[in-house]
């Protein structure tokens, strides 16, 4: 039997809180043996909606924390002074080690700020990443990094292409992953002054696989597994991708549904539309791990529903059983 992984989950954090989250967390618990899943948040409020599932009692516990962190607070101070917040306490636990992962759907600045005064960084890492993963036409491409750090050095950016390699060797079995630098043109010349003082750093990577230059258009592709940029270009690709898919999902749906004679087509065609716009739903996924600190933080969307939380729930036990952390701090 595989070793339990311990995941904490911030009950309180996200535009459906506690419902969806409490509803993910139970159905993570009753689908796989090993894990364990510690809600923080408001005792009552949790308990009433836990109340609704019937799952493994002894896998599933409620720490109560008198506090929240909303979503309009400035970061730094809220961290500082919510000492008993539902973030604040649940990586509080990461950080004794009383769990393996720490999942919210919270404050993106609150767990990013918390991440790294809290769990701390990993020794040699300048600055932890947050690295989705996005959907493309052969599987999935990690995208790093996407909202942590808006003004990088080139030294962050090699970093973060070391950890992204890492990471979709070691968890999506990805051998000798290809590794690319988002840039508006395939010539080396090109590109900002941060683009063009770490493209030459990331040629003389014997560790990673680099392939150059990547144009967005050509992301979608799968033209390469690991996509390296600074975070406020990362956001951009992040958001716009997540923008053009729920609305191609959509009007596909719709055109479906005009008529009879569509109708009946979209009947013929069901399973394999299904499969194939089931792969560009971002709950599918997870959420974005920060890359780069001592213990594992998960940020999921805002808007998560009980099945990207159950999903990054399971992210956890991959992250732990492929000891990721350990393969980083080997590395860099």
């Amino acid at each position: 039997m595989s070793e339990t992984v311990r995941v904490v989950v911030d009950a309180m954090g996200g535009d459906n809180a506690p419902e969806e989250i409490v509803k993910g967390a139970a159905q993570a618990v009753s689908h796989h043996d090993n894990i364990h899943v510690i809600l923080t948040g408001i005792r009552e409020t949790v308990e009433r909606e836990l109340a609704k599932y019937s799952c493994p009692a002894d896998r599933i516990e409620i720490v109560h924390t008198s506090q929240v962190i909303e979503t309009a607070e400035p970061p730094v101070a809220a961290i500082r002074t919510k000492k008993d917040s539902s973030i604040v306490v649940g990586m509080m636990k990461v950080r004794h080690g009383e769990a393996d992962a720490f999942v919210s759907a919270g404050s993106s600045g609150a767990v990013l700020v918390g991440g790294q005064a809290i769990v701390g960084r990993i020794k040699g890492i300048e600055r932890p990443a947050l690295a989705p993963l996005i959907p493309t036409k052969d599987g999935v491409s990690l995208l790093i990094d996407c909202g942590a750090n808006v003004d990088a050095r080139s030294s962050h950016l090699v970093q973060f292409a070391r950890m992204g390699s890492i990471y979709m060797e070691n968890v999506l079995g990805v051998r000798k992953p290809k590794v690319g630098i988002v840039n508006i043109g395939a010539e080396e010349e090109k590109g900002n002054a941060l683009v063009k003082e770490t493209f030459p750093l990331l040629k003389e990577c014997e560790d990673i696989n680099f392939i150059g230059s990547v144009e967005a258009r050509e992301i979608p592709s799968g033209v390469c597994d690991v996509v390296v940029c600074e975070a406020f270009t990362g956001n951009v690709i992040l958001k716009l991708y997540e923008g053009l898919g729920g609305t191609l999902i959509g009007m596909i749906k719709g055109s479906m549904m005009k008529n009879l004679r569509t109708k009946i087509g979209a009947l013929l065609v069901k399973p394999t539309l299904k499969d194939t716009l089931k792969s560009f739903d971002v709950s599918e996924y997870g959420g974005a791990p920060l890359l780069g600190l001592n213990g594992l933080v998960v940020k999921t969307h805002g808007s998560s529903t009980a099945k990207e939380i159950e999903n990054s729930i399971y992210q956890c036990i991959q992250f732990k059983e492929q000891r990721i952390n350990e393969k980083i701090r080997a590395h860099i």
